[in-house]
């Protein structure tokens, strides 16, 4: 089996703003490299074996700051880019929550391909086949994949059995931990949107004698 970690990047000055896609130049703000240093005091006792995370700047820079401390080095994962929003990329989420697309994604959002991009029904096979080779190349061991809110909430519907339709029940905030258990039968989860001490996922050590 393996402890996957979900980590969604921390903020930028675009988050819950702008919706930005799969567009390259976006950094993490003061506040948000703020949040990742406590994300990294946070895992401190956690044994990572490996840090994943999407090609995208905020995501690099969230996951440099877990390995760094670790001296790991950042694994890019083009499987766990951000969802293609196609003709959405760049515009304000105040502008898109007017148009009737923006309904039938929160409706049912299953039945949705972005304007030029993806569909959710892509973004889940492809993320979850790239957290399927990534624990399959870390069996025992505990990974992090530093990603994005949708591609987790995505992957978290598929490890909790749950329809594509329900993913938006979902809640994922910046520079939170989901973490889930895989490769030993049914998946198991143990953790969602965590911002608190994670002291309780190192393991145990065998008293001997």
């Amino acid at each position: 089996m393996t402890l996957l970690l979900l980590v969604r990047h921390a903020l930028t000055e675009a988050t819950g703003k702008r919706l930005t896609g799969q567009a390259p130049g976006f950094h993490l703000s003061d506040e948000g490299r703020a949040q990742a240093e406590r994300l990294a005091e946070r895992l401190e006792p956690v044994p990572l074996a490996a840090v994943y995370a999407s090609p995208l700047e905020r995501c690099l820079e969230t996951a440099r700051a877990v390995a760094s401390p670790k001296g790991l080095a950042v694994r890019p994962a083009r499987g766990l880019i951000e969802v293609g929003y196609g003709a959405w990329t760049g515009r304000p989420l105040s502008q898109l929550s007017r148009t009737r697309l923006w309904g039938t994604v929160q409706r049912t959002p299953s039945a949705v391909r972005f304007p030029d991009g993806e569909t959710l029904v892509e973004v889940q096979h492809r993320s979850v086949t790239e957290l399927d080779r990534v624990s399959a190349a870390h069996p025992k061991q505990i990974v992090a994949a530093v990603t994005h809110a949708d591609v987790i909430r995505l992957a978290l519907a598929h490890y909790a059995g749950i329809h594509l339709d329900l993913y938006q029940r979902l809640v994922v905030g910046p520079a939170s931990v989901t973490a889930v258990v895989v490769g030993d039968g049914a998946p198991r989860i143990v953790r969602v949107n965590d911002v608190g001490s994670l002291a309780d996922l190192v393991p145990s050590r065998r008293v001997r004698g």
